[in-house]
């Protein structure tokens, strides 16, 4: 038998993200153990305030403006990918999208331990019903749902402690040098895009058979990793 990776895989996802959509469902209907092996990362494109932080922080993010073309392709993509899955689904409108408005929701819902529900609950509410996850009205209606507390869920972007929480996240995309989502890593082995989750769930079986029996280790506070440029979106991966 493989020996196993020191530290646990992980996943990066988004909720903004269509392909981390699709990874998510194929996950949950044909290898829902391994979302419970691996760690779950979220990133997203920082509002003003958190890149103020991560500025200060030195840490620099991949985000770059996706151009008009790679928009169209994209959204062509995705309805052609939704098909293939039978995923019924409907494009969202992001008026004025703050990330941190779903994400840090959702760094809420996992401390009460329904982070697997939260997303499963924003894919739908965003792929699937449209609607708008960065209003915070559409997050309390998820929290009801899911029997959370709403204005806890709704107002978690402007708390404070878990903004500074959240910067640990985004600083994993950084050192882990993720420049797309979906996007796993098993051991020294990276896995981008959806068309790429049969080695991903290959390398998971050979290495995590059992699922993990270690803890993940304390990040370094001091370490250093260049950063890499991109938009974060192609043909199996999008932030």
């Amino acid at each position: 038998m493989s020996r196993k990776p020191k530290k646990q895989p992980r996943w990066y996802f988004s909720l903004r993200s269509p392909y981390s959509w699709f990874a998510f469902e194929q996950l949950r209907a044909t290898d829902p153990d391994l979302l419970d092996a691996v760690r779950w990362v979220p990133t997203w494109e920082p509002d003003e305030v958190t890149a103020a932080m991560l500025a200060e922080a030195g840490v620099e993010l991949p985000y770059v403006p996706m151009s008009m073309d790679k928009g169209r392709y994209i959204l062509q993509d995705v309805r052609r990918l939704a098909q293939e899955r039978g995923l019924a689904m409907t494009w969202p409108v992001d008026r004025e999208p703050v990330w941190e408005v779903s994400h840090l929701a959702y760094l809420a819902a996992e401390a009460e331990g329904a982070g697997r529900e939260f997303v499963a609950a924003a894919y739908q509410a965003r792929w699937v019903r449209g609607r708008d996850i960065s209003d915070p009205a559409v997050i309390a209606d998820i929290a009801v749902g899911l029997g959370l507390d709403p204005v806890r869920l709704s107002t978690a972007w402007q708390d404070g402690a878990l903004r500074e929480r959240a910067m640990e996240p985004l600083r994993e995309v950084w050192r882990d040098g993720v420049f797309g989502v979906p996007f796993f890593i098993v051991g020294h082995q990276k896995f981008w895009g959806v068309d790429r989750l049969p080695q991903f769930i290959g390398a998971m079986r050979e290495h995590w058979p059992a699922g993990p029996s270690e803890p993940e280790p304390e990040p370094a506070e001091d370490l250093v990793v260049a950063g890499v440029s991109g938009d974060l979106g192609h043909a199996g991966g999008c932030g």
